[in-house]
């Protein structure tokens, strides 16, 4: 049995040279029964069995622990650290390996030196030497070997003591590696150990302020089983915080669990349920708690009455609101400020400004000034209103009651910044100085951000310059905000900069960094640069989130790199998180688009099998993926649901399904659904009239095509480019050519510029009747326009002409369309033959016929024909004898053909 280390060339042995598991068991058995050595007062246990006093350490002072921690501080671990290790004078005591690992600071370190003794001594080691060992893992944040260590602790029969349990949880937590610190206590569960209470709670707490509610329940549940006694305290903490998730379900169920334990249910948890419950809008349940309580026999105090007229007001019921707040302010000598200005600020979310400065003036006659924090919530909801005028008016008044403090003036600087009122913004900055108030951070990130969204975003520069570093050090909000404007308004290079000014001074980039540093990178065409800002976070250590890999995602798609996006999307469940309904709607788009709409169905049931709850663009993500996969009666069946699900059908919707019946023709239905459309009050865009004008045009229904055309015009709509090129090809399939001059020159007097499709329609229709000069000034007019022809133009250009008899010009175009790279096909090469043939340039015409059989292109009977005329009089006859043999073969063929 062999149990490898992560650290190369470490590997810890159980076999017959070292120790087996059973002669583990025998060694440590013995310290079960007395073999002891005394430490500081205390009984050590010692391996050999014997007892020894403290008394200055007597087999290895002090001076041996010095030297071995000065030889292992000398170099890197091997060969010639070893051979001084072993030439100091006895074997490594456990006291000795446990003072040097309590005074060693690199893991690696640690666990080399661990093994060295382990060899040494033959023996395994004692529980205070691994409890060290996993200090040293404490210390410096490393867990690599955590699993090994407390695997091998099982195996030995004793685990980690509670103050090393608590010691790994509270390392972790002061990181911020909460993820780190669940999965060591889940380890230490794995073989089967009790983690300390206070590691619990400790970890709980950690996770209650980042919102981990699920990790916390675990972990609530993991006491219960271990039989820890849960306070009312520990209950609090997780219904507070599933209620603020807008789980209800699960708070309510741990609610009914404490009190079926026989939990007290006391006035700071019914207060806790009323603020939290309300909070996410569950008003009714926040008054049912409020009358439960009342039945309790507990009488609400000002934090319960404070905290209902709160979430009233938050809710829009501001009468209910007035009439709580008038029932507790009733007959009370002293008012509650706390009160006073929760309802105030009520008034101002609901712009009834009148009755708040009214309740001020309330106040104030009561005895009570009002505070700053009353002010400052008016302040709060005039900005909302961008009623600036009078913020600034309330701003003046206030100082005679409350000095303005800097969360007044943070409030002001940030209205006048969204209004665009930088000069304004600037001298309430200037007012804080003159009151003894710097500007501190938040007001930083409110002027930076708001700057930056304005796209002032030299401003925002300046004003991040002119930071003292001593006083105010930028946080990530301010490197997030800046860099985020910087790389959304084009400048991704300043943004990169200022990211690497941030690593500089010692800033750890979070996920939100690295998302707005990837999007704007390949939003302004660096794919490359995106990539490698990605590659760059993970060498960091950077854990990106499931909002990242979504977004890096959606912008791999966008970048056509179809196979990368899947790859991201596996990426995705590889890194442990489950793909939300965003993720399926990227990559559902990002295939769609690649033309892989087949896999639609796939994908759409994979959702729902995964329990996700689909948004709007989720199902309009969907809708138009069946479309696109000629799937349109799915289609159908999902806009029903989405309507059923409460999800109202969006311009988008229709044009997709609009757009997928009117490609299989099912025009009437496409109709149907155009006018259910209007009916719901929705605003057709151009690109779904040009739907159903390229549907009803395809299939000569040109009358209703321009009906369509004109009701776009008349709703105020301009037909882009593309509208007009389809009713321009059903105009030209009807061989209707002179209209399509009169709709083309239309399109140019209403200012829409055609492109290389709409003179491709064009001289295709005018070659369709022969028109092949009119259809040649049309070529040369694309030409000046700079336009460049397709191969379909350049096929049909070079055959017109041909049969027109301009062979001069149709030669050079087709010499001109090979030179380019294009590839003439077989109408092209019988138009050039025959064209070459009537002009008595009969070898010429030979040396093309000779490049299309070569080619393996279908030679036309009457081309041969043409061809062998002209050679006769030419007088060449040896190639006349081989056209006539060529087309001798081909009447053979053909006759065949039709016997057969």
């Amino acid at each position: 049995m062999k149990m490898l280390l992560r650290n190369p060339g470490i590997k810890f042995h159980i076999n017959s040279k070292f120790y087996t598991i059973l002669d583990i068991s025998k060694r440590l058995s013995s310290l079960c029964d007395g073999s002891s050595f005394k430490s500081s007062g205390k009984v050590i246990p010692f391996l050999d069995g014997s007892n020894q006093e403290n008394s200055g350490m007597n087999e290895q002072p002090r001076k041996g622990i010095d030297d071995v921690y000065n030889i292992l501080q000398s170099g890197p671990w091997g060969p010639a650290l070893e051979n001084s290790l072993s030439l100091l004078h006895g074997l490594p005591q456990p006291e000795a390996v446990i003072g040097i690992l309590r005074r060693l600071k690199d893991v690696n370190l640690a666990i080399n030196y661990f093994r060295w003794a382990e060899r040494k001594i033959d023996q395994a080691h004692c529980l205070e030497a691994y409890n060290s060992l996993l200090m040293v893992m404490a210390k410096c944040k490393r867990f690599d070997f955590l699993e090994e260590i407390l695997g091998e602790m099982s195996l030995a029969g004793f685990g980690p003591s509670p103050n090393t349990c608590i010691e790994l949880i509270v390392s972790c937590v002061k990181s911020k590696k909460l993820r780190d610190a669940f999965d060591i206590i889940q380890t230490m569960r794995k073989f089967k150990f009790r983690p300390a209470f206070s590691a619990y709670t400790t970890l709980i707490g950690a996770l209650s302020a980042v919102h981990e509610s699920d990790l916390m329940l675990t972990l609530f549940h993991q006491m219960q089983e271990l039989g820890y006694e849960v306070s009312v305290h520990l209950f609090t903490t997780l219904i507070r915080l599933f209620a603020r998730e807008g789980r209800v379900d699960a708070a309510l169920s741990l609610l009914d669990e404490m009190k079926n334990n026989s939990f007290h249910v006391d006035i700071v948890l019914y207060n806790v349920c009323i603020d939290s419950f309300g909070k996410v809008g569950k008003v009714d349940m926040a008054w049912k708690f409020f009358h439960e309580m009342k039945a309790q026999g507990i009488a609400p105090d000002d934090v319960t009455y404070t905290s209902m007229i709160g979430v009233l007001c938050k809710s829009n019921r501001l009468q209910e609101a007035v009439e709580m707040f008038e029932q507790m302010d009733q007959n009370r000598e002293v008012p509650c400020a706390y009160a006073y200005n929760t309802m105030i600020m009520g008034y101002g979310l609901a712009g009834k400004f009148d009755e708040a400065y009214s309740l001020l003036e309330r106040q104030r006659g009561k005895g009570c000034i009002p505070s700053v924090i009353a002010y400052n919530s008016i302040l709060t909801c005039l900005g909302k209103k961008g009623r600036v005028i009078e913020a600034m008016k309330i701003f003046e008044e206030m100082k005679k009651d409350a000095m303005p403090n800097i969360t007044t003036h943070n409030i002001l600087i940030d209205m006048l910044c969204k209004a665009g009122n930088l000069e304004n913004a600037l001298m309430v900055q200037d007012f804080m100085k003159e009151a003894g108030l710097f500007p501190n951070l938040m007001t930083v990130n409110i002027m930076v951000d708001r700057l930056c969204k304005a796209q002032k975003l030299d401003e925002a520069c300046s004003i991040f310059e002119g930071m003292d570093h001593k006083i105010c050090t930028p946080d990530e909000i301010t490197f997030c905000s800046l860099i985020d404007g910087l790389g959304k308004n084009g400048r991704v290079d300043d943004a990169y900069r200022l990211y690497e000014k941030m690593l500089d001074t010692d800033q750890i980039p979070n996920a939100i960094v690295y998302t707005s540093l990837i999007r704007n990178f390949f939003k302004h065409g660096r794919k490359d640069d995106g990539h490698k800002i990605y590659k760059e976070m993970v060498q960091r250590g950077c854990s990106p989130d499931l909002m990242l890999l979504n977004t890096y995602m959606d912008c791999v798609f966008k970048a056509g790199e179809t196979e990368k996006g899947r790859a991201l999307f596996e990426e995705i469940k590889a890194r442990g998180f489950i793909p939300d309904v965003r993720s399926y709607s990227i990559l559902i788009h990002g295939l769609v688009k690649a033309g892989f709409a087949h896999e639609t169905d796939q994908l759409f049931y994979a959702m729902k099998k995964q329990g996700c709850v689909l948004d709007t663009r989720a199902y309009n993500t969907v809708i138009d993926g069946f479309c696109k996969s000629g799937k349109v009666n799915k289609a159908f069946q999902i806009l029903e649901e989405m309507k059923i699900k409460g999800h109202q059908p969006t311009v988008v919707t229709y044009g997709s399904v609009i757009d997928g019946l009117a490609k299989i023709d099912r025009l009437d239905e496409a109709y149907m659904l155009f006018e259910e459309a209007k009916s719901n009050g929705i605003e057709l865009n151009a690109v779904i009239y040009s739907s159903l004008i390229d549907g009803f045009g395809k299939v000569g229904r040109i009358d209703e095509a321009y009906l369509i055309m004109e009701e776009l015009m008349q709703k105020g709509l301009m037909p882009n480019v593309y509208t007009w090129n389809c009713l321009l090809d059903a105009l030209v399939k009807a061989e209707e050519i002179n209209e399509a001059l009169v709709c083309f020159q239309s399109m140019k007097d209403l200012k829409c510029t055609p492109n290389h499709v709409t003179y491709s329609i064009i001289i295709n229709g005018l070659c369709r009747v022969r028109k092949f000069n009119k259809a040649f000034v049309f070529w040369q007019e694309m030409q000046k326009q700079g336009l460049k022809p397709n191969t379909i133009t350049y096929t049909t250009m070079i055959s017109g002409l041909a049969k027109a008899g301009n062979i001069v010009e149709a030669n050079g175009l087709f010499e001109r369309f090979k030179a380019n790279g294009g590839i003439p096909d077989s109408a092209s090469y019988n138009a050039m033959i025959e064209g070459l043939s009537n002009a008595n340039r009969a070898m010429d015409a030979y040396t093309l016929f000779e490049e299309t059989r070569r080619k393996g292109l279908n030679i036309h009977t009457k081309t041969c024909v043409v061809l062998l005329d002209a050679l006769h009089k030419a007088e060449c006859l040896e190639q006349a004898a081989i056209v006539g043999a060529v087309l001798r073969e081909t009447a053979k063929s053909q006759h065949a053909a039709r016997c057969g």
